[in-house]
């Protein structure tokens, strides 16, 4: 198990090991006993949400979209492809870490993904600090685009500034508070319009910051309050702790969230009010 530390302001667990590997094989055998499952959850709300869009910009098909924090791909492998998160973890936990090689790996994964790819598919930019896990998610075929660069630190390089001016959705699955409204305000520098943005928050971290960037640029973030979402077992005692006082920080009770053992995330949309008028979030995801 991962020692835990003091990465993150509430002493979360670090799997900086895992994060930028040449290939995902360490990072679902990581992930999977403890039952890491917000992709899951992102691939019903992100493809509800951007068959949402396809619906209201039916005249700019296919959609843009760009996935923070996008690791190997995942959220893009779940968005365009006739899979489930279960399949990938069986696809990579039942491989040997050094057979097949990495390049064998890319050349039979650019295979399988390709065979099982949806007809309602949509651009899809990655954006990662992690550039050997970004390199894979591009190699494989999972992103359109991918660039290994940290917002947090950098301004956008002119690559990525051309890319993300046609953005029509970003999507960011587990990233807030590693990256903040500095990352958010970098992306919306560049775009030619604001975008929608799907945002599963950890309870643990405020999105205040961020929501506050987003109604500067125009947008309406709404929170759904119907339930929240699994991220993954806590990975030993003194997580659990951690996150228990940070949310009593927050004023936050964890009686049928967090008590069951879990990170919560809430799931956060941002849109422009007419669209929220429209169709609010508990509308567009009840239950």
């Amino acid at each position: 198990m991962t020692n835990t530390t003091a990465g993150t302001d509430w002493g979360k667990a670090d799997f900086e090991a895992i994060y930028n590997c040449p290939d995902p094989r360490r990072y679902f055998t990581t992930l999977q006993p403890l039952d890491y499952q917000i992709p899951h959850h992102g691939q019903a709300v992100f493809r509800t949400v951007t068959e949402t869009l396809r619906r209201h910009r039916s005249d700019r098909p296919p959609l843009n979209v760009v996935d923070l924090c996008c690791s190997y791909g995942v959220n893009a492998a779940l968005l365009n492809h006739q899979l489930s998160l279960s399949d990938l973890y069986d696809r990579y936990t039942a491989l040997r870490p050094d057979v097949p090689t990495t390049r064998q790996l890319i050349d039979e994964d650019r295979t399988f993904f390709a065979s099982r790819r949806r007809a309602e598919s949509v651009r899809i930019t990655g954006i990662d600090a992690a550039d050997r896990a970004v390199g894979y998610a591009r190699d494989v075929g999972l992103l359109d685009h991918g660039f290994a660069e940290n917002l947090e630190l950098d301004e956008p390089s002119p690559q990525l500034r051309r890319v993300l001016a046609d953005t029509d959705l970003i999507t960011v699955t587990g990233g807030v508070g590693y990256i903040t409204a500095t990352t958010f305000t970098r992306l919306f520098d560049c775009v030619s319009s604001p975008p929608w943005v799907a945002a599963f928050v950890l309870r643990t971290v405020s999105y205040r910051p961020v929501s506050a960037l987003l109604a500067r640029a125009g947008l309406v973030t709404e929170k759904l309050t119907t339930r929240t979402f699994r991220q993954r077992r806590f990975a030993d005692g003194d997580e659990r702790r951690g996150a228990f006082e940070a949310l009593a920080g927050h004023g936050l009770s964890t009686t049928g969230k967090e008590s069951d053992g879990f990170y919560h995330a809430d799931l956060y949309l941002s849109r422009p009010a007419a669209d929220v008028a429209a169709l609010p979030l508990e509308e567009l995801l009840p239950g």
